[in-house]
């Protein structure tokens, strides 16, 4: 072939090849989650042997630019992603605070007037006229380790038998509880807990009942109470307690007549057996046989640590409430066991993370890991007093959906009724 026709058939494979590589099924990608855990570690401010990242790099990322929703995440020299959580951006250094919207007077009593609506029986009088005295912003970083695992026993399930097709060791060799490919029910990493039972293959066996020693009937608890297997008593009839054994009923007029239970007899037969001494077993429907069988009881479920550092200012708050508020994420780990996160210029975010990892969870034995995520927020909390004459109470704005959180709100009544009766308070 000479070195032109080599050329055009290049060119014509060449034009043949898909501009782009298929992308992988979502299926695929699923399974991709767990391969990929084995292998390697994902950090949002450290990578194993990377450089440092210090306090102006992520002060960078996560301050708010006018581009920033059409430019892609800031990307470390090392190659580490750094995401920005949150409609805002902010710092984590605690002495420069979070940016934030300023709450000005009338939106603080508009939070509060509409917190307070949603609360029967409590009146807004202060909301609209006590004096706001003071506004603090006070940061409160929330930590989390989950640790996400799957649990695996074996339960031995019996049922009747009557017969039929078996699927025992004949068949093929039993396998172990962990050695189950259960990909096809593998849910989505750190959901909060999901349960399956999964058939052994080639497990099933056949056994005789010990109840009724493979009789299919066993003697009667009412008329053969404590009789053994095969050793009964038929035709055990009891007195009749219409009659009291008679057979006959007196009227006060000193004539008899004959007795409708016991149709005259004075005896009645067993209730449960009707006299015959046995009753049908119960554990094997009277087959005689049991069918048993292995069945891998599955648990995946997500194991959290939680921890909260709150200035004074906003202890008073439960942690529930900053867990449950929205904040800016300053660092998110992912990795089969995860490390505490490292900050260039703050020694207690490093203390907090290390902490955090110290309160993970235990891993029950029949368990194993797939993988750890360890999550660091920063949630701006801004606390507002207000007072009038000589009372006062204060409360909270947490995070940026601004919820509202009070403990004591002077305006309360107590009748469980509307707040239509609010001229009764102050």
């Amino acid at each position: 072939m000479t070195m032109g026709a080599e050329r055009e058939a290049g060119e014509e494979e060449e034009s043949r090849r898909p501009l782009l590589p298929p992308s992988p099924s979502p299926a695929a990608e699923h399974q991709q989650q767990y391969q990929h855990l084995g292998r390697s570690s994902s950090s949002a401010l450290r990578g194993g042997g990377g450089a440092e990242v210090s306090a102006a790099e992520v002060s960078a990322v996560l301050s708010p630019s006018p581009s920033s929703a059409a430019t892609p995440p800031h990307t470390h020299a090392q190659g580490l992603a750094i995401v920005p959580q949150g409609p805002y951006g902010g710092d984590y250094q605690p002495s420069q605070g979070v940016p934030r919207d300023v709450l000005d007077e009338v939106e603080i009593r508009h939070l509060l007037i509409e917190h307070v609506g949603h609360r029967c029986c409590w009146g807004s009088r202060p909301g609209r006229t006590w004096k706001i005295t003071s506004i603090e912003d006070c940061n409160v970083y929330v930590g989390t380790l989950e640790t996400f695992i799957e649990e695996r026993d074996t339960i031995l399930k019996k049922e009747p038998y009557n017969g039929g097709k078996i699927d025992g060791r004949d068949k093929g060799a039993v396998l172990g509880v962990w050695e189950l490919d259960l990909r096809s029910e593998f849910p989505m990493l750190f959901v909060p807990e999901k349960e399956v039972m999964v058939k052994i293959p080639h497990s099933e066996v056949t056994e005789k009942c010990l109840d009724c020693e493979g009789r299919g009937e066993a003697p009667c608890p009412t008329c053969n109470a404590g009789q053994q297997h095969g050793f009964y008593k038929a035709n055990q009839m009891t007195r009749c307690s219409v009659c009291h054994g008679r057979g006959l009923l007196a009227h006060q007029d000193g004539s008899d007549s004959v007795c409708g239970m016991c149709n005259g007899q004075g005896m009645l037969p067993c209730i449960a057996c009707a006299s015959r001494g046995l009753v049908t077993c119960q554990t094997c429907n009277g087959c005689g046989s049991l069918l048993a069988q292995s069945t891998a009881h599955v648990r995946w479920k997500t194991l959290t640590a939680r921890k909260v550092s709150a200035t004074t200012g906003a202890a008073s708050v439960p942690d529930e409430v900053f867990h449950r508020a929205q904040g800016v994420q300053l660092c998110n780990i992912q990795a089969y066991q995860c490390t505490p996160a490292f900050f260039a210029d703050s020694y207690p975010l490093n203390q907090f993370s290390s902490e955090i990892a110290a309160s993970r969870l235990p891993v029950p034995p029949s368990a194993r890991v797939i993988s750890e995520r360890h999550i660091i927020s920063v949630v701006p909390v801004t606390r507002v007093t207000m007072s009038h004459r000589k009372r006062s109470f204060s409360f909270y704005v947490v995070g940026y959906g601004r919820d509202v959180f009070i403990r004591d709100y002077p305006s309360k009544f107590c009748w469980g009724l509307c707040r239509c009766f609010e001229w009764l308070g102050n």
